[in-house]
């Protein structure tokens, strides 16, 4: 006799609206998938319970929750998804009764062993969704001297259509809750590349070669050349510019924070870990990874990320589950990555792995051009940002800071401009408001009132390249970047003359 033919019991019927409430009171994933597991067993009066998830990327079926004084043991196992009872049922999508393992070559004795849990009889039936098999939910064992019957595995698949519908709204908000953490650290102000050099053009057009794909990108260039905004304005013109951009400085933690970072922990990995946290690899997933300073990573960390970017997969820390991620790399170094895979120091395959499509961002001191115009923009910001008055730029200021060095490229370029701002009150920005470094030893202005001009800029800069050069005229057109004849035409031109 099949549940069609006859009313169910009223301890049933009880049992089944506990179960449907139960499994509708949250929507965390952890709880929800307990919570059918729990309730699986309450509805059958059976022993035990499980509640398995297919990672249909990896084919493989994940133990999710699991009842039963064995059932924490097995949490976070996995096992090809066509082995076992499980897994036949997740590739048929029908339901399966066995009265005696011992008789049925399908049954995966592993799982016992591992739990020290003797499986006599089981029951199984997989969550579905829209015609899409997510998941087996399997009972052991039915309280009693009886085995489960055709009624009982009718009655699981009511109960797993039910059961269905809780696991897919509690992965659909994991995943929501997942993506709002990524997207509220990728939030930004915004992305503006400022500049019009061919230098900057060159690199922003290799930029929209490779934004549209997922290739990984290695961005090189000098200290505070802007490596994590051109990252970003990639993952902005990318596929994902929808999806979180997660970034992490690898030089800025030691080696075992940072593994944590990326990976992730598990509750009671380490002292200190009293719950569990999502590394940036699980942030990132289905957006964008920035890994900065990737050529300070230790040897052991090389060796972590490499695997994951074979594999696409990880593990957390003190974890057993393997996690799958979706997700485009994006890295970064100041360091010479090739001389420190002749010292050794880094690992030629993670090299390789990394440097797909690589672009050097150049220092400022080869974009001069742009200087006047990244002038103008910290200006602008530093002034909002203070509640200030918009000051100008002398000219004699703007010669200096054009034909300065710049070591420390466009950030010690932001903070000059915010001193600047600060000292000036609110008016003109003069040579007197820019540090030691960038006046130099010679604090006379290099303008005159009669030279405050186009002409009598270019002038002031030539100057200042020749001063800077000892006067040696090959060494200042390549500071310049011109000629050494285009230079000595602009020297005869505006009749500069060595002092005594």
């Amino acid at each position: 006799m099949t549940i069609r033919d006859r009313a169910l019991p009223q301890e049933t019927l009880s049992a089944l609206v506990e179960a449907t409430a139960a499994i509708n009171s949250s929507l965390e994933l952890e709880a929800t998938l307990q919570a059918i597991a729990q309730s699986a067993a309450n509805v059958m009066q059976a022993e035990a319970s499980s509640v398995l998830l297919l990672d249909a990327a990896r084919r493989k079926l994940v133990f999710m929750a699991a009842t039963g004084n064995s059932g924490p043991m097995l949490l976070g196992e996995e096992f090809d998804a066509d082995l076992g009872i499980a897994g036949k049922v997740a590739g048929s999508g029908k339901p399966i009764i066995v009265t005696d393992v011992r008789q049925d070559k399908s049954f995966f004795k592993g799982i016992d062993d591992k739990s020290s849990f003797t499986t006599r009889g089981l029951i199984a039936a997989p969550l579905i969704k829209k015609d899409r098999v997510i998941g087996v939910v399997e009972v052991l064992n039915k309280i009693g001297e009886e085995n489960f019957t055709d009624s009982d595995l009718e009655l699981l698949q009511i109960f797993a259509n039910i059961a269905a519908s809780g696991a897919t709204n509690a992965q659909a908000h994991h995943r929501l809750k997942l993506e709002n953490r990524g997207l509220r650290a990728t939030m930004d102000a915004g992305i503006n590349i400022i500049g019009q050099s061919t230098a900057l053009r060159q690199v922003l057009e290799l930029c929209a070669r490779v934004a549209g794909s997922n290739a990984t990108v290695l961005i090189l260039g000098e200290t505070g050349t802007g490596k994590e905004m051109l990252s970003r304005h990639i993952h902005l013109n990318s596929p994902r510019h929808d999806k979180p951009f997660i970034a992490i400085n690898c030089a800025a933690l030691p080696e075992t924070l940072l593994e944590s970072e990326l990976f992730g922990y598990e509750k009671g990995a380490f002292t200190g870990a009293v719950a569990q946290k999502l590394g940036r690899f699980e942030l990132a997933h289905s957006g964008t990874l920035f890994l900065d300073e990737i050529g300070d990573i230790s040897p052991s960390t090389q060796l972590k990320l490499l695997r994951v970017l074979q594999e696409r997969e990880f593990v957390r820390l003190g974890g057993t589950k393997t996690i799958s991620c979706d997700v485009r790399i994006l890295a970064a170094t100041n360091r010479d990555l090739q001389k420190a895979m002749q010292d050794g120091s880094f690992r030629e395959d993670l090299y390789y792995r990394l440097n797909v499509f690589p672009i050097r961002n150049p220092p400022l001191r080869e974009r001069r051009e742009d200087i006047p115009l990244l002038v103008e923009h910290f200006v602008r910001h530093s002034a909002t940002q203070l509640n200030l008055p918009v000051p100008e730029v002398s000219n004699d200021a703007l010669a200096l800071l054009t034909s300065y060095q710049w070591p420390g490229n466009i950030r010690e370029m932001q903070n000059v401009m915010e001193r600047a701002v600060l000292l000036c009150d609110g008016q003109v920005i003069e040579v007197a408001h820019l540090p030691r470094e960038i006046i130099g030893e010679d604090s006379e202005p290099l303008l005159t009132k009669e030279d405050s001009s186009l002409w009598g800029y270019e002038k002031a800069l030539i100057v200042r390249a020749l001063k800077e050069a000892g006067w040696n005229q090959t060494r200042a057109a390549k500071a310049l970047g011109i000629s050494r004849d285009n230079l000595r035409y602009r020297i005869k031109k505006y009749e500069i003359q060595r002092p005594d």
